[in-house]
């Protein structure tokens, strides 16, 4: 049997994002998530349960995005579950972080789609396809006439 290690959330980022270098030159960014479920409590309630993820993205998609990835900031991760272990203080530590493949800029609904980055100062790329400009069609040739014969 192959194992499948593989997760996708979706939700806020709780901080903004931090770069820093490893000594071989490799950008490595650090970020956090929260992730909220709905669940009903012991009255029959709904209630919200924020669920925190740490994130790991590195090399030259780190650097891309962390002018981009600020608190608050509503986004979709895909990735691999990763488990560090080390020793301190006699006791063996761990944590599980998503180490991130891709990482999706989602709107965050009061901002048209592209708009301004108000805290980093940039232009976010446009996340709707751009309109194809009229000069960019083919000219019409003799031949596309068609009426309305399909029939489908």
């Amino acid at each position: 049997m192959a194992d499948i290690n593989s997760v996708t959330v979706a939700g806020r980022l709780t901080r903004d994002s931090e770069l820093k270098f490893s000594g071989g030159g490799l950008a490595i960014l650090r970020c956090s998530i929260a992730v909220n479920t709905r669940k009903k409590d012991a009255s029959g309630e709904w209630v919200d349960e924020a669920n925190f993820f740490d994130i790991t993205i590195f090399g030259k998609q780190a650097e891309a995005l962390q002018s981009f990835l600020l608190k608050g900031r509503p986004v979709a991760v895909t990735g691999e579950l990763r488990q560090d272990r080390w020793e301190s203080e006699g006791q063996t530590r761990s944590r599980i972080y998503i180490l991130a493949n891709n990482i999706m800029l989602l709107n965050s609904g009061g901002e048209g789609m592209g708009g301004m980055n108000r805290s980093a100062g940039t232009t976010e790329p446009s996340e709707a396809a751009p309109a194809r400009p009229a000069a960019a069609m083919p000219p019409k040739s003799a031949g596309d006439d068609f009426e309305d014969d399909i029939p489908f």
